[in-house]
């Protein structure tokens, strides 16, 4: 339910920022937001709680936020206030942040490797990368997990490329099981 929310929200204020043609704008003011929301944990449970009254709650709104983020971001955030969605503020603005990435083709990938790669190794994933996906730059996080054995696992939104000695091992231990049980089961039918 919360992944729907944030993308009908995120959704709405990125065709909202692409109409008023305020992509940047808008997603450099949420960046900016979204930090200070974070280190302000108290301001959350104020707009959560439930006996403080709603028009409370859009008051706080008004006058913590007009002047200093745009018009349009105040009264987004007055919709999802008055809409009871406040606790899913930081979901739908990761979920906008993202669609702005894709619209600016700025691709975002997770590499996984056995050991630290090297700054040339990271530049040859970045270029293979570049020339397999449709973005024309790409946001790396490298991280490094000994369980891998070797090889890279690249994570790109919902897909997985994984190419790691420890998935190829499974793959291969499951082939054998598969293997083994089929030689047991025709045993058995000989018999």
């Amino acid at each position: 339910m919360a992944k729907l929310v944030s993308r009908t929200y995120g959704d709405a204020l990125f065709e909202l920022a692409v109409e008023e043609n305020r992509v940047d704008e808008l997603s450099e003011e949420i960046q900016v937001l979204t930090e200070i929301l974070e280190q302000n944990k108290d301001f959350e449970k104020i707009m959560v709680h439930p006996e403080i009254p709603q028009e409370t709650k859009l008051q706080v709104i008004e006058d913590v936020f007009k002047g200093r983020v745009s018009d349009t971001l105040t009264g987004f955030l007055r919709i999802v206030a008055a809409k009871g969605r406040y606790k899913e503020l930081p979901g739908i603005f990761a979920y906008f942040t993202a669609r702005v990435k894709e619209y600016k083709k700025i691709g975002v990938a997770e590499v996984t490797s056995a050991i630290p790669l090297t700054g040339v190794q990271k530049q040859k994933v970045e270029q293979k990368l570049l020339q397999t996906t449709p973005y024309e730059t790409m946001e790396i996080e490298y991280k490094v997990d000994a369980a891998k054995i070797g090889g890279l696992m690249i994570r790109i939104g919902d897909r997985v490329v994984d190419g790691t000695v420890s998935s190829r091992l499974a793959a291969l231990t499951s082939c054998l099981m598969k293997i083994s049980l089929e030689s047991e089961k025709e045993g058995v039918q000989a018999s």
